[in-house]
C-alpha cells in the first residue's frame, strides 16, 4: 500500500501488519474516529474569538486586524508625541535650573558687594565722627545751639510729622 491511498473500508485493522495495536479494529471505525477528532478540532477552531469574531461578528476579520493596527500605530504615535514632550520638558527645567543657580550666583555676588559698601560707609562715617569730635573744642559756633550727630533726629521723619500736623489741623 502506498502513502497517500485511501484504504479500503472492507478490511480491518488485523489485516493490516503496521497498526499494532490497532488490530481488531475495523477501518470504517477508525475512519467515524478520525472524522469525529477532526470535527473536535474544527470545534475548538470554532470556539475561538477570531473565530467569532471572523464568522459571527458584523464587520470582518480582516477589518478587526485593521482597526488593531490603527489602535498600535495610535498608540505608537502617542507614545512619540509623549517621549518628545518629555523631552521639551526636561530641558526645560534644566534651563531654569541653570538659569536660577546664574541668578543666585549674581545675587551673592551683589550682596557681598553691598555689605563691603556698607562696610565702607560705616568706616567712613566713623572718621568722620572722629574728625567732628575733634573739631568741636575749637569751633566758634557755640555748642548749644549746635545738636551732636547722636542726638540728630531723621530730617525725613521730622518732615513726614510736620506735614502730618499741617494736614490734621
Amino acid at each position: 500500500m502506498m502513502p497517500g491511498q485511501i484504504l479500503d473500508p472492507s478490511l480491518t485493522a488485523g489485516s493490516l501488519p503496521s497498526l499494532g495495536p490497532l488490530a481488531g479494529i475495523s477501518a470504517t471505525t477508525l475512519t467515524d474516529q478520525l472524522k469525529l477528532a477532526q470535527d473536535f478540532r474544527n470545534l475548538g477552531a470554532m470556539l475561538s474569538p477570531l473565530h467569532f469574531l471572523g464568522r459571527l461578528g458584523k464587520r470582518p476579520l480582516t477589518a478587526i486586524k485593521g482597526e488593531m493596527d490603527e489602535d498600535d500605530e495610535r498608540r505608537r504615535r502617542r507614545r512619540d508625541k509623549n517621549k518628545v514632550a518629555a523631552a521639551r520638558c526636561r530641558n526645560r527645567k534644566k534651563e531654569r535650573t541653570d538659569f536660577l543657580q546664574r541668578e543666585s550666583e549674581r545675587l551673592e555676588v551683589v550682596n557681598t558687594d553691598l555689605k563691603s559698601q556698607i562696610e565702607e560707609l560705616r568706616m567712613e562715617r566713623q572718621q568722620l565722627m572722629v574728625m567732628l569730635n575733634l573739631h568741636r573744642p575749637t569751633c566758634i559756633v557755640r555748642t548749644d545751639s549746635v545738636k551732636t550727630p547722636e542726638s540728630e533726629a531723621n530730617p525725613l521723619l521730622e518732615h513726614l510729622a510736620a506735614e502730618k500736623l499741617t494736614a490734621s489741623k
